[in-house]
Parts: C-alpha cells; structure tokens; sequence
C-alpha cells in the first residue's frame, strides 16, 4: 500500500510540475523580448536594442528621434536662409529667421547629445528633404512663398506629434531635454509658418505636399 501511495504521489507531482512548467515557458518567452522593440514610438529600428548609459537607458526610438532632429536641421537650415534671400512677404523672412534661430540652436545641442550617448548622426538631409529643396529652388515668386510655408508646416507637424510621444515615453534624461528643447522650437516653427497666412490646413488634414 505504501508503495503504490509513493508511486501515486509521483505522478501527481510529475503532472504540476510539468503543468507548471507549460504555463511559465510563454511568460518567460515574453519577458525575453528585447526592450527596445516595446519600449517606445514606432521609428527606424537600428538594430541596437536598449543600451545602458549614465543619463538613463537608450532605446532604438531614442536614437532615432536624435537623428531626426539633427536631420531637420540639415534642410530647415538652408531653408531658413533661402527664405531670407528669396521672400518678399515680411513674414516669409520672419519665418525664415526663426528657422535659422531655432536650428542652429537645436543643432548645437543635438551635436552635444549625439557625442556623449555614443549615437553616429547624419551629415546631409534625407533624399526627401532634398527634394523639397529642389521644389523649393525651382519655385518663382508667390509659388515660392507658398510652397515653403506648406512644405515646412507639413513637416513639423508631423514631427510635432514624435516629439511629443519621446518626451512622454523616454526614460533618458539628455534625451528628455533635447525633446523639450525641440517642442518649443518646432510649436515655435508652427506658428510662424501660420502666421504667413500660405498654409493651407485642408491640404495638411489630407496629408497632401507640394509636388512640383
């Protein structure tokens, strides 16, 4: 009777231990998953995971939204100067002036950041900024004026709402600060492209862009 109690008592422990087992193989698999692929806004993946750094982790979103604010400089820069040259409106030229302001200022502090988290940045705009360059080259008079008002407000608007989603989810504080830094130059941006009075909001509710 023994025996046959102890052989019993086997197999029902045999039988939780291997439910146990099933049940935490899939809760495991899950708290394996890389950081990086869950922890912030949807961007472009550099394949680097989450790393470890005095100021707080960096995510691949992290990295990403560096890039791309360094990105925006390389082309609102030389747009800012270009509306400087080029507008007649007295508020082409203003906006003009607080694109050059607002970037060589985030550019300074994104150069500071990209340096001490370790994260390699672009030297020349995207071939989508350089197309809108070139629309904007090619553009005479009050085509031009109206073309850089709609091309710029379109483009920080949907930065506006990356900037917004970094701030709120990153956990790096360098990162935290430049993402406030550039919500107050892209809101800043904003305005004053509206302030033109060439933006034209339907074409931007219908995520429409000059393509000329």
């Amino acid at each position: 009777m023994a025996t046959r109690y102890t052989i019993g008592s086997g197999l029902v422990i045999t039988a939780l231990a291997l439910t146990l087992i099933a049940l935490l193989i899939p809760v495991n698999s899950f708290g394996s998953r890389p950081t990086a692929a869950v922890a912030g806004p949807a961007g472009d993946d550099d394949g680097g995971g989450t790393l470890s750094t005095a100021y707080g982790p960096l995510t691949a979103a992290d990295r990403d939204f560096i890039r791309k604010v360094r990105l925006a400089g390389l082309w609102e820069l030389p747009a800012g100067r270009q509306a400087q040259q080029r507008g007649s409106r007295p508020a082409i030229k203003t906006a003009g002036q607080h694109l050059i302001d607002g970037h060589t200022e985030l550019d300074r502090q994104v150069i500071q950041v990209g340096q001490a988290l370790g994260v390699d940045l672009p030297n020349q705009p995207s071939a989508q900024q350089q197309d809108w360059l070139g629309q904007m080259n090619r553009a005479r008079g009050e085509e031009y004026e109206r073309l850089f008002a709609q091309l710029l407000r379109a483009a920080h608007g949907k930065v506006f709402a990356l900037v917004a989603q970094i701030r709120g989810q990153t956990k790096n504080s360098m990162v935290r600060a430049l993402a406030t830094s550039a919500n107050n130059t892209v809101l800043d941006h904003i305005t004053v492209l509206e302030d033109t009075g060439l933006v034209d909001f339907d074409a931007l509710s219908n995520n429409v862009q000059p393509t000329k």
